[in-house]
């Protein structure tokens, strides 16, 4: 089959355990030399779009985005190890990834809205980095908004790939964010219920396709295959 399979990372492949809040909280503090007045709101938000509203909601003027990016890789940096300790990968998931990199014609990358250092650190973690290609997928650095991403990952694949303009996509997550930036791409969405939104929540975004985990790889790949064409 050919097909583009793009994963969401918290929730969707990996539970941080409260890691990643812990991480922004740490640094907005970094940043601002003080603590936040509350914990990030994250929902499949960028963490472009996370740490401005922090410093928004504080009533603080937003600093440059190298800078706020810097302290989020320190932070995720010295949380890497906690991390390992109080995370883990979600069921079914090793197999998964697994079993799609083993697939033909399909490449499979990452759309988080996490940072690239921060994405990678976090798959590595539970020895998953190896199983997407990395090098071409879109990040939270990559624009504001989710939605835009989906576009930045096409734009790499086909360069790296040389893949006709017209394969198929398939954006993997838990959110309605997630959802949202599905749709408004024109791309298709598998939306897993393994985050905090349950499965009615993310067919009342739009979700034509909800699994309750990633265990049912048989039926993953049969999803696949359908948006890929090759199977009815």
């Amino acid at each position: 089959m050919a097909l583009i399979v793009l994963w969401d990372i918290d929730h969707t492949l990996i539970d941080n355990a409260g890691v990643s809040k812990e991480i922004y909280g740490a640094a907005f503090e970094a940043v601002a030399q003080r603590r936040p007045s509350g914990p990030a709101v994250t929902e499949g938000r960028t963490d472009r779009l996370i740490m401005r509203e922090m410093f928004d909601r504080d009533s603080l003027a937003r600093p440059g985005w190298d800078t706020v990016q810097a302290a989020l890789e320190a932070a995720e940096s010295e949380r890497f190890e906690e991390l390992q300790r109080r995370g883990s990968a979600l069921p079914g998931v090793r197999d998964t990834l697994t079993a799609v990199a083993d697939e033909p014609g399909i490449i499979s990358s990452v759309l988080t809205g996490n940072i690239a250092p921060n994405a990678r650190l976090k798959l590595a973690a539970f020895g998953l980095d190896g199983l997407v290609d990395l090098s071409v997928g879109a990040y939270g650095a990559d624009h504001l908004e989710r939605a835009a991403l989906v576009a930045v990952a096409r734009d790499r694949i086909h360069r790296a790939y040389a893949v006709p303009a017209g394969t198929p996509v398939a954006l993997v997550g838990d959110t309605p964010r997630d959802v949202e930036a599905a749709l408004t791409s024109g791309v298709q969405i598998i939306a897993v219920a393994s985050g905090v939104h349950a499965a009615h929540e993310l067919h009342g975004a739009g979700a034509d396709v909800v699994l309750p985990d990633l265990i049912n790889t048989g039926v993953l790949l049969s999803h696949f295959g359908r948006i890929s064409g090759t199977q009815s």
